[in-house]
């Protein structure tokens, strides 16, 4: 890489670092190029992304952002996922790791806080937040749906009794 190529990374990498919900530091040791195509591609689909980057000008481009507690973790084949939603990443990566056992989960940051491989792995439990919204628009939906069901009952009812009395009379 030339100097003004790395100036250029490190500049890409800060605004990534600054922009991202959720950064997810893994040691890859061991795996191959199609595995890690194969990384990439799931966390493609799920809105995420992967980088395998120099830990050197990783660390200057963490300096001044909130995930900058995450600079120790950048030692030896690391590579780096990072997502706008606090939850695809970490999904995606503790995915793979149960698949891919040479994929080590180091650590990663959320915003300021610091995770820890098992914040991690809790983090890849949580529902997503597209899944959030489903279950918030669920909720929100139920007591209309169930007030209308309570409207329409005796209306049923009567309807119901009316074709009783009808059968009734033609029997």
């Amino acid at each position: 890489m030339e100097r003004a190529e790395k100036k250029q990374f490190v500049e890409d990498m800060h605004g990534v670092f600054t922009k991202a919900s959720v950064v997810v530091v893994a040691g890859y040791s061991g795996l191959t190029v199609a595995n890690l195509q194969n990384l990439r591609k799931r966390m493609r689909e799920a809105g995420a992304t992967v980088q395998v980057t120099k830990n050197r000008l990783s660390k200057i481009a963490l300096e001044g952002t909130s995930v900058a507690s995450i600079a120790p973790l950048l030692k030896g084949p690391t590579l780096i996922a990072y997502s706008d939603d606090p939850v695809a990443a970490p999904k995606v990566a503790v995915a793979f790791a149960k698949d891919f056992d040479k994929l080590v989960i180091l650590g990663g940051a959320m915003g300021a806080t610091s995770l820890n491989p098992d914040g991690v792995k809790t983090l890849a439990t949580m529902p997503s937040l597209d899944e959030m919204r489903a279950k918030l628009i669920g909720l929100i939906n139920a007591p209309a749906t169930k007030l209308a069901q309570l409207a329409n009952a005796p209306a049923a009812k009567l309807a119901r009794v009316f074709g009783a009395y009808a059968n009734k009379d033609a029997a």
